[in-house]
């Protein structure tokens, strides 16, 4: 997976390539680099190059004000947003693999005791919300 995202990160495109690509306007981009929308990275002769991150980045920002009318201050408040809910499901994602392995190491612990158990317990697992309502209805349309 990293290696995927070290390639989205290098830069492929040059200004006037992304500019027919996505029929805007060449100075439309360097608005998008001033305003801190987009940070194109840039060779030794300052041309900026875009990489497939920032392209994708792009297509967000275009959906945002060509679509639903979103001028560039609530695109930047949008983006800003967008980055702090991806940290945050980051780090909701590592507390839950820290709390599963957590379970692991202590059920593994009491494997031997279970075993000699007049009543057994039922394995615990730890769901994402998301997947159990998918595995609900997905059951109940079967």
């Amino acid at each position: 997976m990293r290696k995927d995202k070290d390639k989205k990160k290098e830069p492929v495109y040059m200004i006037g390539a992304v500019s027919r690509m996505y029929n805007i306007h060449p100075q439309t981009l360097r608005l998008y680099e001033r305003e801190g929308l987009l940070v194109p990275s840039r060779t030794e002769g300052k041309t900026r190059l875009y990489s497939q991150e920032d392209l994708e980045k792009l297509e967000f920002i275009l959906f945002l004000t060509r679509e639903l009318g979103v001028n560039l201050a609530g695109v930047d408040a949008i983006l800003r947003m967008k980055e702090q809910m991806e940290q945050m499901q980051k780090q909701i994602e590592y507390l839950l693999e820290y709390i599963q392995e957590e379970i692991k190491r202590r059920y593994a612990e009491d494997i031997e005791e279970q075993t000699k158990a007049l009543v057994r317990m039922p394995k615990v697992q730890i769901t994402k919300l998301e997947d159990y309502i998918y595995n609900t209805y997905k059951k109940d349309e079967d």
